[in-house]
């Protein structure tokens, strides 16, 4: 909860032009409970469901029950077996199912994407021969973005660092673009304090008008016919409808409706014959959320990147291709190739569009980094450790305990008797979660310093 914080008395004000007000009440006083946690698994690396009920609208996502987890002392979540996201937010798998029943080698963008949680759900998507688009302008951000990326392990991300207005590059060359645009996040007051302390009407004009501005900034990278999916985290009309209402009236586009059970709970909301569909924390278990569809109108797709840099991508073969191959369980789907002495590997299917986009725009990562050439032998990344297609047979591999586990996530000390000489791949009930290098009686521990985990 957001603690002691009061809610802003216009916010409270403001709810009047939504909800009626017993309905407005109610909302209020959920938003002085505690928030619900859920977890989204990783069907890549987790064989079968975990224990616990199921949010309804996402077929991989889980309620972990009325205590909040400490999730930073399970190595299951520093494998990437699941990720922590917020429940409303994971019905963009259900929208998403029903636009592309068969999503396999779609160009999907998440142009705000930072932390991760739609990109990495959009990756699984998406599967092996698609590509997943990751978009985030702030340096800080985008540096998370890539962890959380790589944590997935999936390998058909490209993350970008740009300015929406870049993507004027990048024209009628997605399939769906996601845009859960930046807002004034009065879906967030009954967990985040900020929010509350943040709130002003100002604000939310100021949201409204750069919610706009980055609508009109993609519109052209949409294809004919893709699907544009437009969300916020906030309840009021003028970043909703009134935004959904903006875009159906200056762009040749069509309101798309979402199926879904009543007793979901999430409410429809139809203004001047757009349709939103609202999540309310007093009516299900999730935060304030808001989601509309549109399809851009049919015609001739003509897909242009304009090139600003050239590639310094360069394709792998001979030993190199071969050294990298022997790493992953399934070598015949990928390409290699490197920037420098830096290796990386991505799915064929998406290759030629990773190096078209990394020629138009800013790709701070993408496919898996594999690691470090030196002499033909692979110094293998930490991201290659949790790549979901990593072979069991590259390495010795140890399993640790639990409390073991925990301190090789903290890079504490832990027995060089446990493993082999040389390089070893570490995991917890199976699962990777890093590397080990022993040299004879000493051991280097590999975990990247920067995710190290606190003493708690």
């Amino acid at each position: 909860m957001s603690g002691n914080t009061p809610l802003p008395p216009q916010f409270i004000d403001s709810l009047a032009a939504i909800l009626d007000p017993e309905q407005a009440r109610e909302l209020v006083r959920s938003l002085g409970e505690e928030t619900p946690a859920a977890v989204r698994f990783n069907p890549f690396k987790l064989a079968s469901p975990p224990d616990g009920e199921q949010v309804p609208w996402c077929r991989y996502g889980f309620y972990t029950g009325e205590r909040r987890p400490v999730f930073t002392l399970d190595p299951l979540h520093h494998a990437g077996v699941y990720y922590v996201q917020e429940p409303s937010s994971m019905f963009i798998e259900h929208i998403v199912r029903q636009l592309f029943p068969e999503a396999d080698g779609l160009r999907m963008l998440d142009a705000c994407a930072a932390p991760g949680g739609k990109a990495t759900l959009l990756s699984t998507l998406a599967g092996l021969e698609g590509l997943v688009v990751a978009n985030e302008p702030v340096a800080s951000r985008a540096n998370i973005l890539v962890e959380n990326v790589k944590r997935w392990g999936l390998g058909n991300v490209a993350v970008t660092a740009n300015d929406t207005s870049h993507y004027a590059t990048v024209r009628e060359f997605f399939d769906l673009i996601l845009v859960d645009a930046p807002c004034s996040g009065e879906g967030m007051m009954r967990k985040n304090a900020e929010a509350r302390l943040q709130w002003s009407p100002r604000n939310v004009a100021n949201c409204a008008a750069r919610q706009q501005g980055i609508l009109e900034d993609l519109w052209p990278s949409l294809k004919p016919g893709g699907m544009l999916v437009y969300s916020t985290c906030t309840f009021n009309k003028s970043e909703n409808e009134q935004m959904a209402n903006w875009l159906a009236g200056n762009y040749d586009c069509e309101n798309i409706p979402v199926d879904f059970p009543s007793e979901w709970g999430i409410a429809r909301s139809v203004q001047e014959g757009t349709e939103t569909y609202r999540f309310y924390p007093h009516r299900l278990k999730g935060e304030g959320f808001c989601v509309t569809v549109f399809r851009k109108a049919p015609g001739k797709v003509r897909t242009k990147l304009k090139p600003v840099r050239r590639t310094l991508l360069h394709d792998l073969v001979g030993r190199d291709a071969r050294e990298c191959a022997r790493w992953l369980a399934q070598p015949e789907y990928m390409r290699f190739a490197a920037i420098g002495d830096e290796a990386y590997a991505y799915y064929k299917a998406a290759y030629p569009d990773v190096i078209r986009l990394s020629e138009a725009l800013n790709v701070i990562y993408s496919g898996v980094d594999m690691g470090r050439l030196i002499k033909g032998s692979l110094k293998p990344s930490h991201a290659l450790a949790l790549f979901h297609d990593l072979s069991p047979d590259a390495v010795p591999v140890v399993d640790l305990d639990h409390d073991t586990a925990l301190e090789y996530l903290r890079k504490n000390e832990i027995s060089p008797s446990l493993f082999q000489e040389g390089q070893n791949l570490v995991t917890y009930t199976g699962y990777p979660v890093g590397w080990v290098k022993k040299i004879s009686n000493r051991l280097n521990n590999l975990y990247p310093k920067e995710l190290r985990i606190a003493n708690l």
